[in-house]
């Protein structure tokens, strides 16, 4: 009976695996280089003066979002509201000199009709009512276009956005055309700059990596998408601008690392699970039963690329 226990035992204990050999052979792979990019809007808009005058009110500060066309700032000039006074009391002024000219008119009529006046007073009389009547006429396009110009000391944003900098503040006096608040759009792509003997691999369409936030060379690398390739070389360096999903939430002006391939080259890549750490050293097992130290480089998931430590032929054994 205890034997007839102990073989049931024996039989249900599994076998361990059959370990699987792989044989080392050099490959081609994308030659990838690594690079810095900076998170930067497509567009950077600039809300401007479009009078001079004082700051009377600023509306926003750095790092609010503001809607296209809401109110920035208002620019007040007081010489505006002292020529709106002055023409104003000019336009009272004329309204009565025309009053008057329709009053001398209307009394030569009723005279050529009862044959005390003539046709030259009746003329004459027209004459200074129609002048009078353009001028006022004349006068309130000039109201217009001070109001106008009083309107415009409205400061409104171009587009929509987060404010990045506000360099004026409430009392300051401004120029036409002076800034008063840069609005980055929402739309946040990565800017990268790649030396020029790397720019005829730079195409619009390529998918180049992008690493963790921060920099972190945890292996986890997200996807993006080559828009634009500036035509351009400035300081030796091509510029392209990438699509990335999920910096819409990153600071103007944040790095992040960028992996570009910039070509081919040969290399040695073994599966992932024939590599092994111990004592904070990467081994593989040959079939022999050798232990090589090897040096790792690029990995992904599934693979692991050997830089030094293999060679061609060499046969592993994978657990």
């Amino acid at each position: 009976m205890r034997l007839a226990l102990c073989l049931t035992a024996v039989l249900a204990t599994p076998l361990p695996a059959a370990a699987e050999t792989f044989v080392v052979h050099t490959s081609t792979a994308p030659d990838e280089k690594a690079i810095v990019a900076t998170v930067e809007p497509v567009h950077e808009l600039t809300a401007r003066a479009r009078i001079g005058g004082t700051i009377a009110s600023l509306s926003v500060k750095e790092g609010d979002r503001v809607a296209a066309g809401a109110e920035v700032a208002v620019v007040a000039d007081p010489k505006l509201v002292l020529q709106q006074q002055a023409l104003d009391s000019r336009i009272q002024s004329q309204r009565s000199q025309r009053d008057k000219a329709e009053a001398d008119y209307q009394r030569a009529l009723e005279l050529q009709k009862r044959g005390a006046g003539t046709q030259v007073q009746v003329d004459a009389a027209k004459t200074a009512l129609d002048v009078a009547e353009r001028t006022l006429q004349a006068m309130g396009s000039d109201r217009d276009v001070l109001l106008q110009q009083m309107k415009e000391g409205a400061v409104l944003a171009p587009g929509a956005g987060r404010v990045l900098r506000a360099p004026v503040s409430e009392g300051s006096v401004v120029l036409p055309g002076e800034t008063i608040a840069t609005i980055a759009e929402d739309h946040y792509i990565l800017r990268l700059q790649l030396p020029e003997r790397h720019a005829r691999f730079m195409r619009a369409g390529d998918v180049v990596k992008i690493a963790s936030r921060g920099g972190a060379d945890d292996g986890a690398r997200s996807e993006g998408r080559v828009r634009l390739v500036y035509p351009e070389i400035q300081g030796g360096r091509v510029i392209a601008d990438v699509e990335a999903p999920g910096v819409g939430d990153y600071f103007v002006g944040e790095r992040t690392k960028v992996y570009v391939a910039t070509g081919e080259r040969r290399a040695i890549v073994v599966p992932r699970a024939a590599v092994y750490r111990r004592a904070g050293v990467d081994f593989v097992k040959l079939a022999d039963g050798a232990e090589v130290v090897v040096e790792l480089g690029s990995s992904d998931d599934k693979s692991v690329e050997i830089l030094a430590g293999l060679k061609d032929g060499d046969e592993l054994v994978t657990p």
